[in-house]
C-alpha cells in the first residue's frame, strides 16, 4: 500500500511539473493570459449570483404582482417592496409612490427605474467581452513571438527537430488563449439570455403594476 502511495505522489508531482513547466515556456505572454482567466472567473462567480431569480423576479413576489387586479395594492407585499432586495420589489416601490399621479407619470417613473435596473444586470458583461477579445488575441501574439525567436535562430545546420519542438512550445500560448475564450463565450450566451428573459418577465409584470397603480383603477372617475 505504501508502494502504491508512492508511486501516486510521484506521478502527482511529475503532473505538476509538466503543468508548470507548459506555462513556463509561455513567458510574459503566459502572465497575461492568467490575468484574463482571472478576470473571467471573477466575472462569471459575480453574474451566476446577481442573476439568480430570487435576486432579480422572486417567483412568490412575482405571483402576488400577477394578482393585482384581484387584490388591493397598497397593502400587498409591504414588507418585501420596503426591503428592495430584488429588481422587482425596487421597481414596483416606484410603481407604489407614484400612484396617485398620472398614469404617464407612473410609467415615465417605472420605465427610468427599470433602466437603471437593466443597467446593473448587465454589470460585468463588459468585462467578459474584453476577456473573449483579448485573451485569443494575446495566445496569437505569444506565439508569434515564440515563432520570431525560433524562426531567428534558423542556420544552414539548423536541428529540424529542435524547431519542430520550439514551434510547439510556441502554440502554447495560443491554446491557453482559447481555453479561456471558449467558456468565455458560452457563458457570456448563457446570462445574455438570461438577463432577455428577466427581462422581459419584468416588462409584463411592470405593467399590471402600473395598471393597478393608475387613479381610475383604485377611485372612481366623476
Amino acid at each position: 500500500m505504501s508502494m502504491l502511495s508512492f508511486f501516486a505522489a510521484a506521478t502527482q508531482v511529475e503532473g505538476l511539473q509538466a503543468v508548470w513547466k507548459f506555462f513556463e515556456e509561455g513567458g510574459f505572454f503566459m502572465v497575461l493570459l492568467a490575468g484574463c482567466s482571472l478576470v473571467a472567473v471573477t466575472v462569471i462567480f459575480f453574474k451566476v449570483l446577481s442573476l439568480r431569480r430570487g435576486a432579480v423576479v422572486p417567483e412568490k413576489l412575482a405571483q402576488a404582482v400577477e394578482r393585482f387586479c384581484e387584490r388591493p395594492i397598497v397593502g400587498l407585499a409591504g414588507e418585501e417592496l420596503e426591503r428592495g432586495g430584488s429588481c422587482l420589489a425596487r421597481l414596483c416601490a416606484v410603481a407604489l409612490r407614484h400612484r396617485a399621479k398620472s398614469k404617464a407619470e407612473i410609467a415615465e417613473a417605472v420605465q427610468a427605474a427599470a433602466r437603471e435596473e437593466i443597467v446593473h444586470l448587465h454589470a460585468g458583461m463588459t468585462a467578459l467581452d474584453v476577456v473573449i477579445t483579448v485573451a485569443p488575441l494575446l495566445g496569437l501574439l505569444g506565439t508569434a513571438s515564440g515563432l520570431v525567436v525560433v524562426f531567428g535562430g534558423l542556420g544552414d545546420s539548423s536541428d529540424h527537430t529542435a524547431v519542430a519542438l520550439g514551434i510547439g512550445r510556441a502554440l502554447n500560448t495560443t491554446i491557453v488563449g482559447l481555453a479561456i475564450s471558449i467558456p468565455a463565450v458560452v457563458a457570456q450566451g448563457w446570462f445574455q439570455r438570461r438577463i432577455d428573459t428577466m427581462a422581459a418577465r419584468l416588462e409584463v409584470l411592470l405593467t399590471r403594476v402600473a395598471q393597478a397603480c393608475e387613479p381610475s383603477s383604485s377611485s372612481p372617475q366623476s
